[in-house]
């Protein structure tokens, strides 16, 4: 990988106070802030991880975002899957190259992209056009065109039916997921595995007594929680804020007859 940033690169500011800003460069462009101004243009051509400072003294440093750095600063129209959950996701659902995983819904494409990152061939079904080209956007902006292939969105419905066959998983962020499991049963090949987000344990509850009922084994459901802690010298104590709860993921395998 090129250590240079070139214009049309996402770049990551970070100021003094880790504030963070995601930034496309572009030649002649400006980033404005209340701490000044900083011209695209002394980007371009500059390293991964260098330091520079804005019109005013404000001092930055600038990196390429990673995956989860461009998951909470992305345009986004639905609510995003966090990058906490986002890699156990990928654990639970045993993500590799080459899997076919059926996503629904695909919202702003945080799951998305994830998946490709990790190799699958991903087909989304999303109810809204709106969400499916934010979420293309959003895949081809953090991961480009060469991407592209491998992802393919379709404007549906899949409470109403899954017309793929012979799938490695599905993945579910949809409010009522018990709803896709008969379909799943049908779709997914022996052993294969389905995973379900879920803000609720009430819905969480729900699809599990789906699973039980269509051949499914092996359900477990969990939740992931992130604390950090501040270290500063002798200073050692968890951080006063953490992210807690943000959903449930409930997971099973299809079993044969």
């Amino acid at each position: 990988m090129n250590n240079l940033f070139e214009a049309g690169d996402r770049v990551l500011l970070v100021d003094r106070k880790d504030r963070r800003y995601l930034v496309t460069l572009v030649p002649g462009g400006e980033f404005h802030s209340h701490t000044g101004v900083v011209d695209h243009d002394e980007l371009i051509g500059s390293p991964d991880g260098g330091r520079l400072r804005s019109s005013r003294g404000g001092s930055f440093v600038a990196f390429r975002p990673t995956l989860g750095d461009f998951v909470l600063k992305m345009p986004r129209g639905a609510q995003v899957i966090y990058p906490k959950d986002l890699g156990p996701i990928l654990m639970l659902a045993d993500i590799r190259p080459g899997v076919r995983v059926l996503e629904s819904g695909v919202g702003s494409g945080a799951l998305s992209m994830t998946l490709l990152r990790a190799g699958a061939q991903v087909i989304g079904y999303e109810i809204r056009e709106d969400f499916a080209e934010r979420a293309r956007r959003n895949v081809d902006a953090m991961l480009g065109d060469e991407e592209l292939h491998r992802y393919d969105v379709e404007i549906r419905d899949v409470y109403g039916g899954i017309d793929e066959t012979d799938l490695d998983r599905v993945l579910l962020d949809l409010p009522e997921p018990w709803q896709v499991v008969p379909h799943a049963a049908k779709a997914l090949r022996q052993g294969g595995i389905i995973l379900a987000y879920t803000p609720s344990i009430v819905q969480a509850a729900t699809f599990r007594e789906a699973l039980e009922e269509h051949g499914f084994a092996f359900p477990e459901t969990l939740e992931v929680t992130h604390r950090s802690w501040h270290i500063e010298g002798a200073a050692v104590r968890p951080a006063h804020r953490m992210v807690g709860h943000t959903g449930f993921l409930s997971h099973a395998r299809l079993l044969g007859p």
